[in-house]
């Protein structure tokens, strides 16, 4: 029984590290900016108007590079929210493999939930404004 529980262990760290490392792999060798299999914004392709995402790809590729300057000029709140995203993203895979239970208990936060979505919603309508400084929360390299 503790061998068939070793051997789960294992392939879910195996099919974790295939997942991510496929990622990695992509994001790290192709530019978005330059490749077309990179899936577009809808709503910018729609609208001509950034949504809080935009500039999201291109901001994990550069960094995959150690660009953290202009990764953060083509999406701050992404850059901003990554650290909190993968931590709580590490304790999810973590409890999927092993078995346990810890939460990252700022996610049950309804105050951080409706802050962080607030803050969102207001990122995403200063980032559409054509005048300084907000033209600056703009995707740009």
């Amino acid at each position: 029984m503790e061998l068939l529980q070793d051997t789960t262990k294992l392939l879910k760290i195996a099919l974790i590290a295939i997942l991510f490392g496929g990622f990695f792999i992509v994001y790290f060798f192709y530019n978005p900016s330059e490749n077309s299999f990179f899936i577009p914004c809808p709503f910018h392709y729609i609208t001509g108007l950034y949504c809080p995402g935009c500039g999201s790809q291109r901001a994990i590729h550069l960094l995959l590079h150690g660009d953290v300057i202009r990764a953060f000029r083509f999406n701050p709140l992404m850059v901003l929210t990554l650290p909190i995203l993968i931590y709580g993203l590490g304790i999810t895979v973590a409890n999927w493999i092993f078995g346990t239970r810890y939460r990252f208990m700022l996610f049950y936060s309804n105050l951080f939930i409706i802050g962080y979505f607030g803050i969102a919603i207001l990122y995403w309508v200063l980032r559409n404004l054509s005048f300084y400084p907000f033209n600056l929360l703009a995707p740009s390299s």
